[in-house]
């Protein structure tokens, strides 16, 4: 069954309320089934990235983390 969500990937936001309120970005994935968004730039975090043959030197990595559905609107 497929979930209808008010945004989707592509879609300019800004978030409404949280510790991230105010800040706009760009949708990169949409979660339907947890009821989350990847926004660009809104939440960063650290994670640790193990050496690997496509990343020699491993270390910290920033990624965009998801957020909740209801706390973004469409600009």
């Amino acid at each position: 069954m497929k979930i209808k969500t008010h945004v989707k990937a592509g879609d300019d936001v800004v978030v409404i309320s949280g510790n991230h309120k105010g800040k706009q970005g760009t949708v990169l994935s949409v979660n339907a089934a947890k009821e989350q968004v990847v926004v660009e730039g809104v939440r960063v975090m650290k994670k640790a990235i193990r050496r690997s043959e496509q990343n020699q030197d491993g270390g910290i990595e920033e990624v965009d983390g998801p957020i909740h559905l209801s706390n973004v609107k469409k600009v």
